[in-house]
């Protein structure tokens, strides 16, 4: 066996659809993939040392969905622009951290870039109490995604995002910590965690956070 097969699995695009105006869904036929709700993929978006992290919206034994987001003219935004049925991909296998927990309770908040990641882990949690909040520009924007409390940027930067702040402030939580997961731009992150900390007493331990990006750097998810 090549190392290249045993470190990247090979896929063949199985169908394309434009779900928002910004988010377009890619199916990719692939070998069976074990994978847990809130994981990634990184995929050769230009070469094979070109790669772009996706969150994976849904998957079964005959392959794995994503839901791209255009960010502009980069590499990841040009390739699912273009992608077709039919075209082979290279991927690595699901990875990542940011899964459910066991808690009494769970709080998501994020954006654009946190919304696929968040899909199948509210999923996942088969009734338990949550408390959810993604934030995109307008109600054209927001994703099939069921359990949550939509937000509303209209226009504003996402970068250190108040929106956020004030409706995870408003919340009304138990006084018992729960599990919060964080996932959007950096400092937006950083913001809600202090909330979370400071204010309402919960241990470092019940935060997870994930940055997708933050202006002006590379090398984030």
């Amino acid at each position: 066996m090549r190392l290249r097969d045993l470190l990247f699995v090979t896929g063949t695009i199985e169908s394309t659809a434009q779900l928002t105006e910004r988010m377009r869904h890619i199916r990719i036929s692939c070998p069976p993939q074990q994978w847990t709700p809130g994981q990634h993929i990184r995929l050769s978006v230009d070469g094979l040392l070109t790669r772009r992290t996706y969150s994976i919206w849904d998957g079964d034994d005959d392959g794995l969905e994503l839901c791209v987001l255009d960010h502009g003219d980069g590499p990841g935004s040009r390739w699912a622009r273009n992608a077709t049925p039919g075209q082979q991909v290279i991927f690595t296998k699901p990875e990542g951290k940011l899964t459910p927990r066991q808690a009494p309770y769970h709080v998501f908040a994020g954006e654009e870039t946190a919304a696929v990641a968040f899909a199948p882990m509210l999923r996942s949690l088969n009734g338990a109490p949550v408390h959810a909040v993604l934030e995109v520009d307008t109600p054209e924007d927001r994703l099939p995604v069921e359990g949550v409390t939509w937000q509303y940027r209209e226009g504003r930067s996402a970068a250190s995002s108040k929106t956020l702040l004030n409706a995870i402030q408003s919340l009304d939580l138990p006084t018992e910590p729960g599990i919060a997961y964080l996932a959007s731009e950096a400092q937006t992150i950083q913001t809600l965690k202090r909330h979370l900390l400071l204010d309402r007493s919960w241990p470092r331990r019940n935060i997870l956070t994930k940055p997708f990006w933050t202006p002006n750097k590379k090398g984030l998810e």
